[in-house]
């Protein structure tokens, strides 16, 4: 009798691609955005890896920083949920939602 050989595992299956936190789009890199700022959570004496993180695309992570301070960010905007309930946010995410992910998009 012929022994089988066990199926073979390689290559392995390409991984699920990973999509933004906040609009949702499929990009090549994403940054790890920590929704307690790293400065807020020291004085709260919380240590750095114990903070809550989202992974962002990198034009929604400059948004959030260019938009609203640590202080707001770490009081008023820390999950995902009250980012998005913020005017300016829902009209961003609505416009970086149309672009291709692999175009450089430009925050002011």
């Amino acid at each position: 009798m012929s022994r089988r050989r066990p199926e073979s595992n390689w290559p392995p299956p390409p991984a699920e691609p990973e999509r933004c936190g906040l609009c949702g789009r499929e990009t090549p890199v994403l940054t790890e955005h920590h929704l307690v700022p790293k400065s807020q959570g020291r004085r709260q004496g919380v240590k750095i890896h114990e903070l809550p993180t989202v992974p962002l695309c990198p034009a929604c992570h400059k948004f959030l920083h260019r938009t609203f301070t640590n202080a707001e960010l770490a009081g008023e905007y820390n999950s995902v949920d009250a980012l998005l309930a913020h005017e300016d946010v829902q009209r961003f995410v609505a416009w970086v939602r149309k672009q291709p992910a692999t175009k450089g998009v430009r925050v002011r």
